[in-house]
């Protein structure tokens, strides 16, 4: 594995260059410490702090290459992905407001969008990585994820929940809701989302992780974010696809950007190889699934 770690040397914390440890570690990941001077008096005060960050990684026995490069950084982040192979780029998520749509800085939701790898936040508090909670809409958008946070969670002996969010519904789809609480039923159920979950959930245990399926219902962000309040998560997995046409950068639904923005734990954005395949399944279109599998097993 290898990773891109992106830093303008400003960050008192450290954050991104922690979160890099975390990953790079266990995984043995080569790993390039990337420094970006937007000024050129900025150079050299940049390279100093970027040769101290590079000696933090080396302590845990990371090995270290060190980029430093002037100009527009998304640009520069851009360049340096295509100059070297990268299987994952981490970068620091310093939030800025707490209203509107937008609560980190630009360059953030920007990286995510232009970019080819996927993208690990630094966001909020992590000292440890070992429970992985990914987003899942039931759909085959998500694998891209799935694979990835299985490599990681393999290397560091952690255990992943796949947590499947649905809306509420009217009062007259009680049972239905009831039907899909039942993991195991749902799972058993043969609707495309049963199947998908079963296909992640196994994937994931080939690889010897303890594996749980879940399922919540409410506003999708809020039910997020609660599950990983509640059950002491350390990484939020999500995902994004790349949009139809020639533009070639990648969608950041309002899931993902709600995730991003409301985050106390890194946030992993994974890439979908399948153009506009980021939404989950609609509450309707599952419904339907679920009578189907609930009639099949009546008449």
């Amino acid at each position: 594995m290898r990773i891109l770690v992106c830093s303008d040397g400003t960050d008192p914390a450290d954050k991104p260059v922690l979160l890099a440890s975390l990953v790079a570690a266990p995984t043995k990941a080569e790993t390039t410490l990337l420094g970006i001077a937007e000024q050129p008096a900025d150079e050299k005060p940049l390279r100093d702090a970027i040769d101290c960050e590079a000696e933090k990684l080396r302590r845990f026995g990371i090995s270290t290459d060190i980029v430093v490069r002037a100009g527009e950084p998304i640009r520069q982040i851009l360049e340096q992905t295509k100059a070297a192979h990268y299987d994952m780029t981490i970068i620091g998520a310093r939030r800025k407001a707490s209203t509107g749509l937008y609560w980190r800085s630009g360059k953030t939701y920007e990286v995510i969008k232009a970019i080819p790898t996927p993208v690990l936040l630094a966001t909020g508090i992590c000292e440890t990585l070992k429970s992985f909670i990914v987003c899942t809409g039931g759909k085959k958008y998500i694998d891209a994820a799935v694979e990835l946070t299985g490599k990681l969670a393999a290397a560091v002996g952690g255990s992943v929940t796949l947590l499947h969010v649905m809306a509420e519904p009217p009062a007259i789809y009680a049972d239905l809701v009831r039907l899909e609480e039942d993991v195991e039923q749902l799972l058993e159920s043969g609707s495309e989302l049963g199947r998908n979950l079963v296909a992640e959930k196994q994937s994931l245990e080939k690889l010897g992780i303890l594996v749980e399926v879940r399922v919540r219902h409410g506003f999708v962000v809020d039910e997020i974010l609660a599950e990983v309040s509640e059950r002491g998560h350390d990484l939020i997995v999500t995902g994004s696809s790349p949009t139809r046409g020639p533009l070639g950068h990648y969608i950041m639904g309002d899931l993902t950007r709600g995730i991003v923005n409301r985050a106390n734990v890194p946030v992993l954005v994974a890439r979908s190889d399948k153009p506009g395949a980021n939404a989950p399944a609609g509450i309707w279109s599952t419904f339907k699934q679920l009578v189907a599998s609930s009639w099949g097993k009546t008449s």
